[in-house]
């Protein structure tokens, strides 16, 4: 059996590992740049690689083809494999059918990332030997040819989703949906709420869906879709029979009838959006049996996220913010919701089809000024320009602190949460944060 993989970054070297060890007659083509720790790394193995082309004929003769979630389905080589009728899968396809653990898949548009590494630091805990994989450290198929876990908490992005065929989690959560990454789903909403519901097409009347019942989006679908499931809803609003929810301040979970209840101010992890990251991370901590005392205590001293809500510095009684993995508008929404004092707000970068129409009262009510940060400010400039007092366009991260530095008074916030992309003047958002916190640190 001949498996291609596509790109030569964590999961396609993780792939290529594991395909190896597999007997697989394994390639590696990625066309952009392979470092050279992956390098060392495939060279290790015997696993044979180019990088800077795709070569067609080493490509369109694979068995199957393993695709990084960072290739497009419109790339013309993945095209050319899809016309030939050659499955194209992602890693988790790929990797999960050479494992009996138990996995528990968690996407959305945002929190998945806080409410992943939240569940895994319940369960972890909690003493179980769980692994942490998908988009998150180290790959999910690295971790399967390492056959060291018995159960894994995997943070699946819709582009992960899209490459599944089989593969089903034992309890799958969708944290909600927005809008984001349309331009990879023809600019089309429902196409994007379909690809988050691929993880629970596979699932029976065994395992668990994990769902933000105040979501639109999400009920909508599940209103026209069935899935075999037994569903699970959190919410901040309405009350369950089975589900968890906050009331009176408290967080009540309920599942097989039995209770657990920690009042909310003993958590953590502040704002309404992490109650709902906590809510559905112990429902899972529940349905893995694991012991109220280990789950209050785990909510209560559990760290956060790094650029996510982030406290950098208090400098002059300003407090400085690093929220760079907001990389969308419903994320922003987040951080803004959750300001308490006049915002001087840094934003910008890659576009990704933003409507800031819903961020608009939030900005009126909080933000005292915008600085852009990004190659291309219009649309930012064109929705807030009369709103707010002071609009100011840089192209470094260090002059965009320098100015938040000027415009600020005492109890002010600094506020770096970009709603876009960061690919435009950063290699990532890890990039983009760390130059923030460097940049405040600096001042």
């Amino acid at each position: 059996m001949r498996l291609v993989v596509l790109g030569g970054g964590e999961s396609g070297v993780g792939t290529a590992i594991l395909g190896k060890q597999k007997g697989y007659e394994v390639f590696v083509s990625d066309y952009g740049k392979i470092k050279d720790s992956y390098k060392e790394v495939l060279i290790q193995n015997g696993v044979e690689w180019e990088d800077e082309k795709h070569t067609e004929s080493l490509i369109l003769n694979a068995d199957v083809v393993m695709k990084s979630p960072g290739i497009p389905d419109k790339a013309p080589i993945v095209k050319k494999l899809v016309e030939k009728g050659i499955p194209v899968i992602s890693e988790i396809e790929f990797a999960a059918p050479f494992t009996n653990a138990i996995t528990i898949g968690i996407t959305g548009s945002n929190g998945k990332t806080t409410t992943t590494m939240l569940t895994y630091h319940l369960l972890k805990s909690a003493g179980l030997n769980v692994g942490l994989a998908g988009n998150i450290g180290k790959s999910f198929a690295e971790q399967v040819a390492e056959d060291k876990y018995d159960s894994y908490v995997l943070e699946l992005s819709s582009f992960q989703l899209d490459g599944i065929v089989n593969y089903k989690p034992h309890i799958a959560i969708i944290t909600n949906i927005s809008p984001d990454h349309l331009d990879r789903y023809d600019y089309k909403y429902e196409n994007y709420i379909e690809s988050k519901f691929r993880i629970t097409m596979n699932q029976t009347e065994e395992d668990y869906l994990i769902y933000d019942a105040d979501d639109e989006a999400i009920s909508e679908w599940l209103k026209k879709n069935k899935t075999k499931a037994k569903l699970i809803p959190f919410s901040l609003t309405q009350t369950f029979e089975e589900g968890a929810f906050i009331k009176d301040n408290t967080m009540e979970s309920i599942i097989n009838q039995e209770e657990f209840k920690m009042e909310t101010e003993s958590i953590a992890l502040e704002g309404k959006h992490n109650l709902k990251n906590a809510m559905a991370a112990t429902s899972v901590a529940k349905l893995m049996q694991i012991r109220k005392a280990t789950i209050r205590e785990s909510l209560s001293n559990f760290q956060g996220v790094e650029h996510r809500l982030e406290k950098v510095l208090k400098i002059q009684n300003v407090q400085y913010i690093n929220d760079s993995k907001a990389t969308n508008v419903n994320a922003a929404f987040f951080a803004l919701d959750s300001m308490t004092t006049p915002t001087v707000w840094i934003v910008g970068g890659v576009d990704k089809g933003n409507d800031y129409n819903e961020l608009m009262a939030l900005v009126r009510e909080k933000v005292k000024a915008i600085i852009c940060l990004g190659v291309d400010n219009r649309k930012i400039i064109d929705a807030f320009g009369n709103v707010v007092d002071i609009m100011v366009e840089v192209n470094t991260m260090n002059d965009a602190v320098k100015m938040a530095q000027r415009i600020t008074e005492k109890g002010d916030t600094v506020l770096l949460s970009p709603a876009c992309a960061s690919f435009d003047l950063f290699e990532n958002y890890e990039d983009r944060g760390r130059q923030f916190k460097d940049a405040v640190h600096n001042l």
